[in-house]
């Protein structure tokens, strides 16, 4: 019989936005896992962020192949529980009584499908989104670089010059204040493989990427611009309500932040274009 003490809880939080998630468990591999890939966006517990979470998640780990469900990402809705699902990981969640549980495999990939979920929904409810966009500051702004695989993202990541400071390569947060959008940091690494700074600015450009013969900023209609980042929102659920939601924080944004298209070519010298 085994008389040693059983594991204490222990509790550790993700912050992305400025909305910190709280997880709970007593499985030191997964804090671990936690403080390692999210660096720079843990929150400590004597913070009010901390204090404040909008969802507390039990943790519990799996190991390899031991959920039976299948591969792609659902996300469903009943009554007021969230449910998602993929492979290596099962979330449940109540955004009413913030909290929820988690099964998840001991790798940064479920957690991280988990946090985008949260997050798409969590911000549809606060005027923002998750978007497939870079984004850096420089000089005390933000700019936005949207586009899908292949457009240029982490390329124009990597040509930036010393006094960029990189948000993401990847996946950018953007969430209404007051009377703008600002572009947050986020963990959500490309093929950068970097994480990106916990700071956040105004935005004060959108930026749709394309190759070029040579580095461009040209016209972008209004209508076009909708289309484009719509195809770019990071959202799992069909949730009409949600839906409408982000849509209309979508056009609150286009409202407030002029959108371009960026035909560059890989260089350092696109961003003589952007300051």
């Amino acid at each position: 019989m085994n008389s040693s003490p059983p594991a204490s809880i222990e509790s550790i939080a993700v912050e992305i936005g400025g909305v910190p998630i709280v997880f709970s468990g007593d499985d030191p591999r997964f804090h671990s896992m936690v403080e390692e890939h999210y660096d720079g966006f843990t929150c400590s517990a004597d913070s009010a962020n901390y204090a404040s979470a909008p969802l507390s998640f039990a943790v519990e780990l799996l190991e390899q192949g031991s959920l039976n469900v299948g591969q792609d990402v659902r996300v469903w809705k009943s009554g007021e529980c969230w449910h998602a699902s993929r492979g290596d990981f099962r979330a449940d969640f109540s955004p009413g009584e913030r909290q929820g549980r988690i099964r998840v495999q001991v790798n940064p990939y479920g957690l991280n499908s988990i946090l985008r979920i949260v997050h798409t929904i969590y911000l549809a409810n606060q005027h923002g989104f998750l978007l497939h966009a870079a984004s850096a500051v420089r000089n005390g702004s933000a700019f936005v670089f949207s586009g899908l695989s292949g457009a240029g993202k982490t390329t124009i990541s990597r040509c930036a010059p010393p006094d960029v400071t990189l948000l993401t390569d990847e996946i950018s947060c953007i969430r209404a204040d007051a009377d703008e959008f600002r572009a947050h940091g986020t963990p959500f690494a490309g093929e950068l493989a970097k994480l990106g700074k916990n700071i956040c600015a105004p935005v004060s450009n959108l930026f749709f990427l394309e190759r070029g013969a040579k580095n461009q900023i040209l016209p972008l209609e209004k209508a076009e611009a909708m289309r484009r980042l719509l195809r770019n929102i990071l959202f799992f659920c069909e949730d009409a309500e949600l839906v409408d939601r982000v849509f209309d924080s979508a056009c609150k944004f286009l409202e407030a932040v002029p959108a371009y298209r960026l035909a560059f070519v890989p260089s350092e010298k696109v961003w003589e274009l952007i300051y």
